[in-house]
């Protein structure tokens, strides 16, 4: 048996694959290739645009895929979330589906909208938004490239963006955001039902949301005296509390703890001058809570 899942082709891509890779399958597909190889042969992954996940997942014709909150919000899609994934194609950030105009236009409300043109690839997603407001306007589909659209083609665009650099290399201003998006882990109910899949599924959501979550973090070991040992431990974050071990000198102890990376370039400098010894800075592939 196979779990047959949809992966995000685009923007998304690279970073699902290093995604994977950290949380233990190594992805790899050809450039003009639509599927990727997989070293588990219980997996048949297949490149998907994360806007046709959500109708194949529908549809039946995969079991499961990743693809953003915001494609299963604009097609209305029903199906079994398993994991919020957050990550994105440059950081861990979230991307904001916005409603955006020139800056100096005069649209600066959703109300301003109504008789206006709007192009934008979320389509369903912005015509109920526009109906929940009582605003009435015309929204076209865009192939992408929307920000090319205003003013000349169109009064305003509803896009994504995770940084809102290329709106304002347009001169474009955020009007108001729709929607806060993150790539999600769902499964239709067909393959929710089946307990092979259902398996399949959950063991994968585990260890892509553990290397998720080890992120910017890394651990840190060394070695202190006792007589030292209050001194270190308070100034030592950890997930819960500093893992302290017996070494054979009965006179020091092993202290190991986790913490972002950023922490690290200030915190050793003052361990050393609390006392702390063998200091070992590795990395993190996973983290489970």
């Amino acid at each position: 048996m196979q779990l047959k899942i949809g992966l995000p082709k685009g923007s998304l891509q690279e970073a699902t694959f290093q995604m994977f890779d950290k949380a233990g399958w190594r992805v790899r597909v050809d450039s003009r290739s639509y599927h990727p190889v997989i070293d588990d042969e219980e997996i048949e992954p297949l490149l998907i645009r994360p806007q046709e996940i959500p109708r194949y997942l529908e549809d039946g014709l995969i079991d499961a895929g990743i693809t953003g909150l915001d494609w299963l919000e604009d097609c209305g899609l029903k199906a079994h979330e398993v994991a919020d994934l957050r990550y994105a194609k440059t950081s861990m950030n979230p991307i904001r589906i916005v409603l955006s105009a020139k800056a100096d236009s005069p649209v600066k409300s959703a109300a301003d909208l109504q008789g206006k043109r709007i192009a934008t690839e979320y389509v369903r997603l912005t015509e109920r938004w526009l109906a929940e407001r009582g605003v009435s306007a015309t929204v076209e589909f865009s192939w992408g490239a929307c920000e090319m659209k205003v003013p000349d083609l169109a009064d305003a665009i509803v896009v994504n963006t995770e940084t809102g650099s290329s709106l304002r290399a347009h001169n474009l201003a955020i009007i108001e955001t729709l929607l806060v998006s993150t790539p999600r882990l769902v499964a239709n109910e067909a393959a929710w039902a089946d307990e092979w899949k259902r398996r399949k599924i959950e063991n994968l959501a585990l260890m892509l949301v553990g290397a998720i979550q080890a992120g910017d973090l890394v651990g840190l070991k060394m070695n202190v005296r006792k007589t030292d040992l209050e001194k270190v431990t308070s100034i030592l974050p950890a997930l819960q509390n500093p893992t302290l071990s017996a070494l054979a000198d009965d006179e020091w102890m092993a202290v190991e703890t986790i913490l972002s990376d950023r922490q690290v370039r200030e915190l050793i400098p003052e361990l050393v001058r609390a006392g702390a010894r063998g200091i070992v800075e590795y990395p993190l592939n996973k983290v489970i809570p």
